[in-house]
Protein backbone atom coordinates (compact mmCIF):
# COMPACT_ATOMS: atom_id res chain seq x y z
CA UNK A 1 0.00 0.00 0.00
CA UNK A 2 2.66 2.31 0.69
CA UNK A 3 4.52 1.28 -2.52
CA UNK A 4 1.80 2.57 -4.19
CA UNK A 5 1.27 5.78 -2.52
CA UNK A 6 5.09 6.77 -2.61
CA UNK A 7 4.81 5.82 -6.35
CA UNK A 8 1.47 7.78 -7.20
CA UNK A 9 2.86 10.59 -5.55
CA UNK A 10 5.91 10.52 -7.86
CA UNK A 11 4.00 10.35 -10.86
CA UNK A 12 2.04 12.92 -9.66
CA UNK A 13 3.71 15.28 -8.55
CA UNK A 14 6.74 14.26 -11.83
CA UNK A 15 4.04 14.86 -14.54
CA UNK A 16 2.27 18.20 -13.33
CA UNK A 17 6.03 19.37 -12.11
CA UNK A 18 7.06 19.24 -16.12
CA UNK A 19 4.25 20.77 -17.24
CA UNK A 20 4.42 23.93 -14.96
CA UNK A 21 8.07 24.07 -15.21
CA UNK A 22 8.29 23.57 -18.84
CA UNK A 23 9.38 27.59 -19.37
CA UNK A 24 12.15 27.02 -17.27
CA UNK A 25 13.11 24.13 -19.10
CA UNK A 26 13.10 25.81 -22.34
CA UNK A 27 14.86 28.58 -21.09
CA UNK A 28 17.61 26.51 -19.76
CA UNK A 29 17.99 24.35 -23.04
CA UNK A 30 18.65 27.92 -24.88
CA UNK A 31 21.32 29.01 -22.34
CA UNK A 32 23.03 25.58 -22.47
CA UNK A 33 22.89 25.81 -26.32
CA UNK A 34 24.39 29.49 -26.82
CA UNK A 35 26.70 28.56 -24.23
CA UNK A 36 28.52 25.69 -25.71
CA UNK A 37 28.49 22.83 -27.95
CA UNK A 38 26.62 20.06 -27.46
CA UNK A 39 23.27 18.87 -26.21
CA UNK A 40 21.33 20.09 -23.96
CA UNK A 41 20.42 17.26 -22.05
CA UNK A 42 22.69 14.00 -21.62
CA UNK A 43 22.03 10.70 -20.64
CA UNK A 44 24.46 8.81 -17.89
CA UNK A 45 23.78 4.65 -17.33
CA UNK A 46 22.99 4.75 -13.63
CA UNK A 47 22.08 1.34 -11.32
CA UNK A 48 18.57 1.40 -9.88
CA UNK A 49 15.75 -0.96 -9.09
CA UNK A 50 16.55 -4.77 -8.54
CA UNK A 51 20.34 -3.16 -9.95
CA UNK A 52 18.66 -2.80 -13.66
CA UNK A 53 20.35 -0.06 -15.27
CA UNK A 54 18.70 3.34 -16.72
CA UNK A 55 19.51 6.54 -18.41
CA UNK A 56 19.72 9.23 -15.49
CA UNK A 57 18.96 12.45 -17.29
CA UNK A 58 20.62 15.64 -16.88
CA UNK A 59 21.20 18.72 -18.30
CA UNK A 60 24.08 18.99 -19.69
CA UNK A 61 26.89 20.98 -17.33
CA UNK A 62 30.33 19.80 -19.01
CA UNK A 63 32.31 19.98 -21.97
CA UNK A 64 31.62 17.67 -24.46
CA UNK A 65 35.18 16.21 -24.11
CA UNK A 66 34.71 15.58 -20.46
CA UNK A 67 36.58 12.81 -19.65
CA UNK A 68 39.85 14.26 -21.80
CA UNK A 69 40.03 16.85 -19.38
CA UNK A 70 39.04 15.18 -16.51
CA UNK A 71 42.43 12.78 -17.48
CA UNK A 72 44.73 15.82 -17.85
CA UNK A 73 43.69 17.53 -14.84
CA UNK A 74 43.99 15.02 -12.54
CA UNK A 75 47.40 13.85 -14.17
CA UNK A 76 48.84 17.55 -13.73
CA UNK A 77 47.00 17.56 -10.34
CA UNK A 78 48.05 14.40 -7.78
CA UNK A 79 46.27 15.85 -5.13
CA UNK A 80 43.22 16.46 -6.84
CA UNK A 81 43.46 12.63 -8.23
CA UNK A 82 43.43 11.28 -4.55
CA UNK A 83 40.32 13.69 -3.55
CA UNK A 84 38.58 12.04 -6.91
CA UNK A 85 39.60 8.82 -5.94
CA UNK A 86 38.30 8.82 -2.73
CA UNK A 87 34.83 10.80 -3.16
CA UNK A 88 34.41 10.81 -7.54
CA UNK A 89 34.07 14.58 -6.85
CA UNK A 90 36.58 17.69 -6.97
CA UNK A 91 36.05 21.10 -6.10
CA UNK A 92 36.87 23.65 -9.02
CA UNK A 93 35.72 20.71 -11.56
CA UNK A 94 37.53 22.14 -14.78
CA UNK A 95 34.71 19.92 -17.10
CA UNK A 96 31.45 22.27 -15.76
CA UNK A 97 30.98 25.01 -18.04
CA UNK A 98 29.83 28.81 -16.42
CA UNK A 99 26.25 27.68 -17.49
CA UNK A 100 26.55 24.27 -15.63
CA UNK A 101 28.33 25.62 -12.69
CA UNK A 102 24.98 27.65 -12.34
CA UNK A 103 22.66 24.97 -13.00
CA UNK A 104 24.56 22.45 -10.46
CA UNK A 105 24.72 24.84 -7.38
CA UNK A 106 20.96 25.14 -7.83
CA UNK A 107 20.64 21.36 -8.89
CA UNK A 108 18.73 22.70 -11.97
CA UNK A 109 20.84 20.43 -14.28
CA UNK A 110 18.63 17.57 -12.18
CA UNK A 111 14.84 18.42 -13.46
CA UNK A 112 15.11 16.08 -16.61
CA UNK A 113 15.24 13.81 -13.77
CA UNK A 114 11.46 14.37 -13.37
CA UNK A 115 11.06 12.24 -16.46
CA UNK A 116 13.11 9.00 -15.01
CA UNK A 117 10.20 9.73 -12.23
CA UNK A 118 7.87 9.37 -14.73
CA UNK A 119 9.17 6.50 -16.51
CA UNK A 120 9.65 4.17 -13.21
CA UNK A 121 13.52 4.72 -13.21
CA UNK A 122 13.75 7.36 -10.05
CA UNK A 123 11.28 8.07 -7.04
CA UNK A 124 11.39 12.06 -6.14
CA UNK A 125 13.04 10.74 -2.65
CA UNK A 126 15.57 7.84 -2.61
CA UNK A 127 19.03 7.09 -2.12
CA UNK A 128 21.93 8.72 -4.68
CA UNK A 129 21.58 6.70 -8.31
CA UNK A 130 25.34 5.51 -8.87
CA UNK A 131 27.21 4.20 -11.43
CA UNK A 132 29.21 1.06 -11.89
CA UNK A 133 32.41 1.53 -10.11
CA UNK A 134 30.85 2.63 -7.04
CA UNK A 135 28.57 -0.80 -6.30
CA UNK A 136 31.79 -2.15 -5.06
CA UNK A 137 32.43 0.86 -2.87
CA UNK A 138 28.96 0.21 -1.66
CA UNK A 139 29.42 -3.06 -0.22
CA UNK A 140 26.70 -5.24 1.45
CA UNK A 141 24.81 -2.27 1.58
CA UNK A 142 24.75 -2.95 -2.35
CA UNK A 143 21.81 -5.26 -1.77
CA UNK A 144 19.91 -3.06 0.31
CA UNK A 145 20.01 -0.08 -2.50
CA UNK A 146 18.88 -2.13 -5.52
CA UNK A 147 15.46 -2.86 -3.08
CA UNK A 148 14.29 0.75 -3.73
CA UNK A 149 14.49 3.37 -6.69
CA UNK A 150 17.20 5.91 -6.49
CA UNK A 151 15.76 9.87 -5.93
CA UNK A 152 16.16 12.54 -7.56
CA UNK A 153 16.81 14.38 -3.74
CA UNK A 154 17.40 12.07 -0.60
CA UNK A 155 18.62 12.57 2.91
CA UNK A 156 22.11 12.60 1.75
CA UNK A 157 21.19 16.12 -0.59
CA UNK A 158 20.25 17.58 2.91
CA UNK A 159 22.71 16.19 5.30
CA UNK A 160 25.97 18.04 4.07
CA UNK A 161 25.76 16.99 0.15
CA UNK A 162 29.19 17.52 -1.67
CA UNK A 163 30.99 17.95 1.72
CA UNK A 164 29.94 14.92 3.41
CA UNK A 165 32.77 11.74 3.10
CA UNK A 166 31.84 9.05 0.72
CA UNK A 167 31.25 6.60 3.58
CA UNK A 168 28.69 8.91 5.04
CA UNK A 169 26.96 9.24 1.87
CA UNK A 170 26.69 5.17 1.38
CA UNK A 171 25.71 5.20 5.18
CA UNK A 172 22.61 8.04 4.38
CA UNK A 173 21.55 6.06 1.46
CA UNK A 174 21.10 2.72 4.31
CA UNK A 175 19.59 4.92 6.93
CA UNK A 176 17.02 6.03 4.12
CA UNK A 177 15.92 3.09 3.41
CA UNK A 178 15.77 1.38 6.82
CA UNK A 179 13.78 4.02 8.20
CA UNK A 180 11.65 5.31 5.19
CA UNK A 181 8.13 6.47 5.74
CA UNK A 182 5.72 8.96 3.74
CA UNK A 183 6.11 11.20 6.58
CA UNK A 184 10.08 10.69 5.69
CA UNK A 185 9.98 11.71 2.36
CA UNK A 186 7.80 14.79 2.75
CA UNK A 187 10.60 16.04 5.62
CA UNK A 188 13.20 15.50 2.48
CA UNK A 189 10.98 17.30 0.20
CA UNK A 190 10.87 20.34 2.64
CA UNK A 191 14.34 20.17 3.62
CA UNK A 192 15.42 19.98 -0.45
CA UNK A 193 14.20 23.29 -1.19
CA UNK A 194 15.82 25.21 2.00
CA UNK A 195 18.44 23.52 0.71
CA UNK A 196 18.76 24.40 -2.92
CA UNK A 197 17.59 27.64 -2.18
CA UNK A 198 20.77 28.27 -0.04
CA UNK A 199 22.93 26.37 -1.87
CA UNK A 200 23.92 24.39 1.05
CA UNK A 201 26.53 22.01 0.22
CA UNK A 202 26.77 22.63 -3.65
CA UNK A 203 30.05 22.93 -5.58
Amino acid sequence: MFKFLKRFFDFFLSFFGLIILFPLLLLIVVLIKLSSKGPAIYSHERYGLNGKTFPALKFRSMVIDADKVLKVYLESNPQMNEEWIKTQKIKNDPRITFIGNFLRKTSLDELPQLLNVILGHMSLVGPRPIVKNEIEKYGEVYNLYKSVRPGITGLWQISGRNNTTYEERVNFDKEYIENWSFSFDIYILFRTIKVVLFREGAF
